[in-house]
């Protein structure tokens, strides 16, 4: 480095470095890629929600099965039409006690009711996760006394 800054004369070594700003990389929360995922599938764009699968979801699910597991969220979009508002967030344990990270959206047009017939359920590895794990349809509807 001495020798760079001799051969460049005595002045180089005396130059303030310029201030420069870093723009820091931003990563996407487990919310906005739930959401880009899940309104990627709702237009039919299932290659772009594909991209957002893990490697190890990806690695052993076909476009092609993968598309056919999508469509019936994608014909759901099409029911209640493809606006949808966050619902919740948090963990579900599973029998084994393993613990998964989810974020659910509904339908905006299902808002009316006192309760949304539907949960668009989008599951993460864990709190780091930025790749989708798994996804679909969780049935609600109204609560019949």
């Amino acid at each position: 480095m001495s020798a760079l800054l001799a051969a460049a004369g005595p002045l180089a070594a005396q130059q303030p470095v310029p201030d420069v700003a870093v723009e820091p990389v931003a990563i996407s929360s487990q919310i906005q890629v739930a959401r880009q995922f899940l309104l990627a599938v709702l237009a039919g764009n299932y290659p772009a929600a594909y991209a957002l699968l893990a490697p190890e979801v990806s690695r052993n699910v076909p476009l092609a099965r993968f598309q056919a597991t999508a469509e019936p969220l994608y014909q759901q979009g099409q029911r209640y039409q493809p606006t949808i508002d966050l619902y919740k967030l948090g963990f579900r344990i599973s029998a084994d006690n393993s613990t998964r990270a989810f974020v659910a959206f509904m339908f905006r047009s299902d808002t009316l009711a006192s309760r949304p017939n539907l949960q668009l359920d989008v599951t993460f590895r864990d709190t780091t996760a930025h790749q989708v794990l798994s996804f679909g349809l969780v049935p609600l509807g109204e609560v019949k006394k």
